[in-house]
């Protein structure tokens, strides 16, 4: 099953005459991802790699049937193509683009939560289900179909992990970026929820870091579920005052250091990995192998 998306996803891709959009249009069909259409206004009538390009994403929705988009919009558009793609029925928008203005981020995930759609992002690395789809930008060739989910906040680290794991023996079940700005659609109990309830995910991997309390917050919510869980968070190193490149990852009032937060997810059941190596051998404890 995976969460969020599989291989009966239809996909639509805003900003699909741009680089980047041609780029990862390309790499998404490679994947298997069922692309069916691109919105770039003024640009109805092309094709790019076969896929044909429409002024809005209504028409795309009429003609195709699209129920996801991926967002390779300019960030001072970004919003207005998130409000334009739920507005048509879009049920999950995935929204590449950084540097989102807050308040338009804001604006965004009220959107999408006031018509019921889900909003992964501003500023992620996509979502992937291996061997059913994929909507994102992460390099296809590390992943492998298996039993471990993954959500996390940082990409290049996620990465890292599903190549150790799946090195290991071990593939995934679904790998999700909640997005690295203030601002996201997503939670880690959102995701970790979503894993709970899907049959083909047994364990789940939290890739967390410093700043926020996110993380926290997740560790009260892996006390109730019967799904084991192996976290690695970044920033052990970071000297006092440092801030990390995601605008997420802010120390505050002594809250979300990397001390509090390993404490709250050991409390919470979690085995936390001190090193993204050890994490498929975590994983391995917990699944019993």
């Amino acid at each position: 099953m995976a969460i969020l998306i599989d291989e009966k996803t239809r996909v639509l891709v805003q900003g699909i005459t741009g680089n980047q959009g041609r780029f990862h249009t390309q790499q998404m069909q490679a994947f298997g991802t069922r692309i069916v259409a691109g919105v770039s206004p003024g640009r109805e009538g092309q094709e790019v790699h076969g896929v044909p390009v429409y002024d809005t994403v209504e028409k795309a929705v009429e003609r195709h049937g699209a129920n996801a988009a991926i967002l390779f919009v300019p960030a001072p558009f970004a919003c207005d193509a998130a409000f334009e793609a739920i507005d048509a029925g879009i049920k999950l928008v995935v929204a590449i683009t950084e540097h989102i203005p807050l308040h338009d981020a804001m604006k965004m995930t009220a959107f999408a939560r006031s018509r019921g759609a889900t909003l992964v992002g501003p500023n992620t690395f996509g979502v992937i289900s291996p061997g059913k789809s994929k909507i994102g930008i992460m390099p296809n060739h590390i992943y492998k179909p298996g039993p471990v989910g993954i959500v996390a906040r940082s990409g290049t680290l996620s990465y890292e992990i599903a190549a150790a794991l799946s090195n290991a023996g071990l593939g995934q079940s679904t790998v999700v970026g909640m997005g690295g700005d203030r601002v996201v659609g997503l939670s880690f109990i959102d995701i970790l929820e979503q894993f709970e309830q899907d049959p083909e995910t047994r364990a789940v991997v939290l890739v967390g870091e410093i700043g926020g309390t996110a993380e926290e917050e997740a560790a009260e919510f892996i006390k109730g579920m019967s799904k084991p869980v192996v976290a690695y968070l970044a920033g052990k190193q970071a000297p006092p005052g440092k801030r990390m490149g995601h605008a997420g990852a802010i120390i505050e009032r002594g809250r979300g250091t990397y001390e509090s937060k390993v404490k709250a997810l050991e409390a919470g059941g979690a085995k936390v990995a001190s090193m993204p190596w050890e994490v498929p051998d975590l994983v391995k404890q917990v699944l019993g192998g």
